[in-house]
């Protein structure tokens, strides 16, 4: 990724209008409400399907370790936030992690496994920061793992989507090009016959 696509893509982060996504509504204790909450929020959808993606287009060790490093970052947030500790822009980073995550898988540049570790975990503490306002300290624990669950589910699901997109392609592309070969082909006898 070049320098001004990674400027760009953090000067669109920070003037990002902010997805006011998490207003304390709703149940917020239990394991069923926190397995819900991930899937409740395209914000969160899409930035966790975006790590998922991510992982599969660096492949490797990099399947497992990038959505580890954001499961680990996002107990980090979250816990932040259960002990009242503030954390400035958190919505500004939730909506920047979809801006910014989206345009690293979409320019599809090979990221070392530490810059990929390292990016997933940093906006996964706006996004644990969020969750862990939301959740009381007393009988908070079901809800934080259903909350890690469901993120993992999320990640697995963009993963599986990288990858079955992938061969997908692989599989396609040569039909694909015969295709066009053929549409040329076709366009040739037109123009001889025109």
């Amino acid at each position: 990724m070049t320098r001004l696509s990674l400027m760009l893509a953090a000067g669109l982060a920070l003037v990002a209008v902010p997805a006011w996504a998490h207003t304390g509504a709703g149940a917020t204790s239990g394991l069923l409400a926190g397995l819900g909450h991930p899937i409740s929020g395209l914000d969160h959808v899409l930035a966790m399907v975006a790590v998922g993606i991510l992982a599969a287009q660096q492949g490797g060790r990099s399947l497992w370790l990038i959505p580890l490093a954001f499961l680990a970052m996002l107990a980090v947030g979250g816990t932040l936030g259960v002990y009242g500790v503030p954390l400035p822009l958190v919505e500004t980073g939730i909506v920047g992690s979809v801006i910014v995550l989206g345009l690293v898988v979409a320019l599809g540049r090979h990221l070392s496994l530490a810059v990929s570790m390292a990016l997933a975990g940093a906006f996964a503490v706006f996004h644990g920061h969020a969750h862990g306002t939301e959740m009381p300290v007393v009988g908070g624990l079901d809800y934080a793992a259903g909350f890690m669950l469901a993120t993992a589910a999320l990640h697995a699901a963009g993963a599986g989507l990288g990858i079955g997109v992938r061969k997908a392609a692989a599989t396609v592309a040569p039909y694909a090009v015969r295709a066009l070969g053929g549409a040329i082909a076709v366009g040739g006898l037109v123009l001889a016959a025109g």
